[in-house]
C-alpha cells in the first residue's frame, strides 16, 4: 500500500511538471526568438610614438628606477596595452654582445630594453633610422635577434634587402589587416653593401610608391614610417610634403615621421582622390635632450626636444567596409631631473629620473600640473589646427 501511494505521488508530480512546461511553451508561442543582434561596427585602435633614444643618462634612469625601463614610460603603458597595435621608433641598436658601450651620437642599449618594450605592450618597432648601423652590421643582426626573442615585430631592417623592404602584414581583430613599411632618408653610416646581406631600408620615393601600390589590395590599412626631415625644425620641408602627397596618392593611409626631435604638424593630406593622416614628426618619445631646460626661467621653445606625441588611430569596420575613422596626436612630455641631480653634493646626489608623462590633467603636484598644461598648449600649437 505504501509503495502504491509513493508511485501515485510521483505520477502527480510528473503531470504537474508537464502542465507547467506546456503552459510556458504555449505562452511563448508565436513570439520572435531573441537572437543576439550583430555588432553595428568594430573599432580598432593603433598607436605610435616617436624616437626612443638610449642616451647614457636614460640608461642610468632605467637602472635607478624601481621597475627598470618600464618605469620610464609607465604613464603611457596603458595606451600601449589597450591598443590593438602599438609601435615606436627604436633609434638605438640593442647589441651588448657585439657592440661597444654607447657614446654621444653613437648609441647602444642593454638587452632588457627589448623585454621591457614587450612587457609594456609594444608590438612593433621601426628600425630604419640613422642610428641603425651605430654598432655596425653585427649590431643590426643582434638587435633583430633580441626583437625576435621577445616576439616584437620590426619594419625597416633585415638580414637582406628584401626582408628590410617587404611590408610587415599584421592581422588584427576581426580579420582586419594592416601593412607597415619603414624607410630612412638619413644615414650616419650607410653599411648597405649587398642585397643578400644585412640591410637598412633607404627612402626611395619611386620604389616605395610601387611597394604601396602592390600591397594596397591585400590589406585594409597601410602605415608608412619615415625617418626624415631636418633636426630641430618645427616645419616639414617642401620635399617632405611632396613625398607625403605622392605616398598618399599611391595608397598609404598613415605616414608617421620622426628624426627632427621636435614636434611638427599633424595634417590630413588629400592627394590623388585619396585622404591620409600625416604626422610629419612625433618628436622624441624618450631621450636626454634639453636636460638643462628650466621652465621657470626659459621660454617654452627651449624645451621643444622634450615634447613628444603619441599618434592615436581609430580604424572602423562596419557593413560598408573598413576605413580610417579618426586620427590625432596626444602630446607627451619628458620629465628630467638633471638640474636637481647635478646640484646634489658629492655622495648625496639624487637618483637620475627621466620619465615620459601624459599632458592630460593628473595628480602630480601643482607645479608639475602647471608645467604640463603649458607644454600641452605649446605642443598643440606645434601640431597645428587639424589635430583634435
Amino acid at each position: 500500500m505504501e509503495l502504491w501511494r509513493k508511485t501515485c505521488n510521483v505520477c502527480v508530480w510528473l503531470i504537474c511538471l508537464w502542465l507547467v512546461s506546456s503552459d510556458s511553451a504555449y505562452s511563448h508561442k508565436n513570439q520572435p526568438l531573441d537572437f543576439p543582434q550583430p555588432q553595428a561596427h568594430i573599432d580598432i585602435t593603433i598607436v605610435a610614438v616617436g624616437d626612443l633614444i638610449s642616451h647614457q643618462d636614460v640608461q642610468s634612469a632605467a637602472r635607478d628606477a624601481e621597475n627598470g625601463w618600464a618605469s620610464l614610460w609607465e604613464e603611457v603603458t596603458p595606451l600601449f596595452k589597450q591598443a590593438d597595435l602599438a609601435m615606436a621608433n627604436l633609434e638605438t641598436p640593442i647589441a651588448p654582445k657585439t657592440g661597444k658601450p654607447g657614446i654621444p651620437f653613437c648609441f647602444n642599449a642593454p638587452s632588457n630594453l627589448a623585454s621591457a618594450l614587450k612587457e609594456t605592450g609594444i608590438d612593433l618597432v621601426f628600425t630604419a633610422n640613422n642610428h641603425a648601423f651605430d654598432q655596425s652590421v653585427k649590431g643590426v643582426i643582434e638587435t633583430l635577434e633580441y626583437l625576435d626573442a621577445n616576439g616584437i615585430k620590426y619594419a625597416g631592417s633585415g638580414l637582406n634587402r628584401s626582408a628590410a623592404e617587404t611590408p610587415v602584414i599584421m592581422e588584427l581583430r576581426d580579420g582586419i589587416k594592416t601593412a607597415v613599411l619603414a624607410r630612412t632618408d638619413i644615414f650616419n653610416n650607410n653599411l648597405n653593401q649587398h642585397p643578400e646581406r644585412t640591410w637598412v631600408a633607404a627612402l626611395n620615393p619611386d620604389s616605395l610608391e610601387q611597394s604601396i601600390r602592390e600591397i594596397r589590395q591585400q590589406v585594409d590599412l597601410i602605415i608608412v614610417s619615415l625617418h626624415w626631415g631636418s633636426e630641430y625644425q618645427a616645419q616639414p620641408s617642401k620635399r617632405q610634403r611632396e613625398t607625403a602627397a605622392r605616398l598618399i596618392a599611391a595608397g598609404a593611409d598613415v605616414i608617421i615621421g620622426h628624426h627632427p626631435h621636435v614636434l611638427q604638424p599633424f595634417e590630413w593630406v588629400e592627394s590623388g582622390e585619396r585622404r591620409g593622416a600625416v604626422a610629419f614628426s612625433l618628436g622624441n618619445f624618450l631621450s636626454n635632450q634639453h636636460r638643462m631646460y628650466n621652465p621657470s626661467t626659459q621660454p617654452l621653445s627651449e624645451g621643444d626636444n622634450r615634447d613628444g606625441g603619441i599618434l592615436i588611430l581609430t580604424l572602423r569596420k562596419d557593413t560598408s567596409g573598413v576605413r580610417l575613422q579618426d586620427a590625432h596626436v596626444e602630446p607627451l612630455w619628458t620629465d628630467n631631473n638633471w638640474i636637481a641631480h647635478s646640484k646634489g653634493s658629492k655622495g648625496q646626489k639624487t637618483k637620475r629620473v627621466i620619465r615620459v608623462l601624459r599632458t592630460t590633467p593628473g595628480e602630480r603636484g601643482a607645479d608639475m600640473e602647471d608645467l604640463l598644461s603649458k607644454r600641452r598648449t605649446h605642443a598643440l600649437e606645434r601640431l597645428g589646427g587639424e589635430n583634435f
